[in-house]
């Protein structure tokens, strides 16, 4: 189980903006030793040591030799109402790196030590201020870049899959503690709750984590993106698409076969979910060493992509023998079929998803539609759904379905309640994993090394 971080941890000090030079930088302390380290290098109307708790005071703060260093604004957060729970202090300065260098070295001076990555909210969780799940939601707030991006984390900031993990936790526990406790007057023939009911909860719960892996689909695109690789022989018009999708000339158009030789990558927020574009070469066999790796790199972009839009010429149709080398190298399910220049010829063929023109924008709308559906299907997801989106969360309520279902084997095959137990407080282990109540250093270590310094 996490324990609470001992109140002789040491004192750490960050930069909490971004380095580099700019109108304001936050340096960051948390720690016992806030208070009195400021102290030392910091002169205002009165000690920090003696000032409230959510407060903002101003002065200057000095170096050794009593010469001023900037002015400065020191915001104070008392423990346990911090982002920590600890004591803590951010001090707003110029954004000269240098100031902020001789800060954080005037502080270490003072027995304050630099931060590792993401160790400020590390203290946060193990100070019992958030739980794990919602410490994993900083560092994707922090990297959001769609509003739907930012929405999910910020779900999950605010606790709503912790909320359901625990609701299933406590049902778990308290169906577990009620079989230990026929264990215990197994003698008496005591029965606190029948089979029926075990298996009406276990169901119950397997129903909510069935729910929630479904979701994980949708949560890893509104969290990381889509990848989609646009394929299609020379020709087709693959940059003209791409240019008219970003307003601008990204891509060379040619009339000449193979104009494009690398893979351009562009992105593109449609209703607030990112797709990553893949212009890719055209897939042709060729002599052209340069081309022939074109080729090559494309295939394998197919094979990473989400999607692969299939790009064919309304004035040649469907092109049936890379439609054929595609299903070779990805999942049918995976590849949306479109026609260009539907302003030249129009084209009536079930095989085609939508027609497109590259040059006048007819279709676009559709095409969104279509990326849209096939990256998220149908289902919607209100903005207060608990949202799986974190492949560690993924796998705990893998495993707890594992057990659950060891579970109802157990039940089904009449063996003892010890049986049962154990599996139910296994699933328990598993959705503990989750927000924290179950963990280790090695996976504490790992998540929070992905963050940055001073965060």
């Amino acid at each position: 189980m996490t324990q609470l971080i001992s109140q002789n941890e040491d004192t750490i000090v960050a930069l909490a903006t971004p380095p580099g030079i700019g109108a304001i930088s936050i340096i960051r302390i948390s720690g016992p030793n806030s208070f009195s380290a400021i102290d030392k290098i910091f002169k205002g109307k009165k000690p920090i040591s003696d000032s409230a708790s959510h407060t903002i005071h101003y002065g200057k703060i000095y170096d050794q030799d009593n010469e001023p260093v900037d002015d400065v604004l020191i915001s104070i957060f008392r423990l346990p109402n911090s982002y920590t729970g600890e004591d803590s202090i951010e001090i707003s300065t110029h954004g000269s790196p240098l100031i902020v260098q001789k800060i954080i070295s005037l502080l270490i001076d003072q027995d304050v030590r630099l931060a590792e990555p993401g160790e400020f909210t590390k203290r946060a969780f193990l100070n019992g201020r958030i739980d794990l799940a919602q410490a994993e939601a900083v560092a994707d707030v922090i990297n959001s870049n769609t509003e739907a991006s930012l929405r999910g984390a910020r779900n999950q900031l605010d606790g709503l899959l912790s909320q359901k993990v625990d609701q299933l936790r406590e049902l778990l526990i308290n169906t577990s503690s009620l079989i230990e406790l026929e264990l215990d007057f197994a003698e008496e023939d005591l029965q606190f709750m029948s089979l029926k009911e075990i298996l009406s909860n276990i169901d119950s719960i397997e129903s909510e984590i069935d729910r929630l892996l479904a979701s994980y689909s949708f949560g890893r695109i509104i969290k990381d993106g889509v990848n989609v690789a646009l394929v299609g022989k020379p020709n087709v018009g693959k940059s003209s698409l791409l240019n008219y999708l970003l307003k601008e000339a990204r891509a060379i158009v040619s009339e000449i076969p193979g104009t494009t030789r690398d893979i351009i990558r562009e992105e593109l927020n449609i209703d607030g979910i990112l797709f990553r574009l893949f212009d890719t070469a055209g897939i042709r066999t060729s002599v052209d060493a340069i081309e022939i790796e074109g080729v090559n790199r494309s295939r394998e972009a197919v094979q990473n992509a989400d999607i692969v839009l299939f790009l064919n010429d309304a004035t040649v149709g469907f092109s049936s023998d890379l439609y054929e080398e595609l299903t070779g190298i990805t999942e049918k399910n995976r590849i949306l079929t479109a026609v260009n220049k539907i302003d030249i010829k129009e084209i009536h063929d079930e095989r085609f998803d939508v027609g497109i023109s590259a040059k006048t924008g007819d279709g676009i709308e559709t095409l969104f539609e279509k990326l849209k559906e096939k990256a998220i299907g149908t289902k919607i997801y209100s903005e207060k759904s608990a949202i799986v989106s974190n492949l560690r969360h993924f796998n705990s309520l893998k495993k707890a379905k594992y057990h659950l279902e060891s579970a109802k084997k157990s039940i089904n095959e009449r063996l003892t309640g010890e049986f049962i137990s154990v599996d139910l407080r296994n699933a328990e282990s598993s959705l503990g994993e989750i927000i924290g109540k179950v963990t280790s250093d090695d996976i504490l270590n790992n998540i929070f090394a992905k963050f940055c310094i001073g965060k």
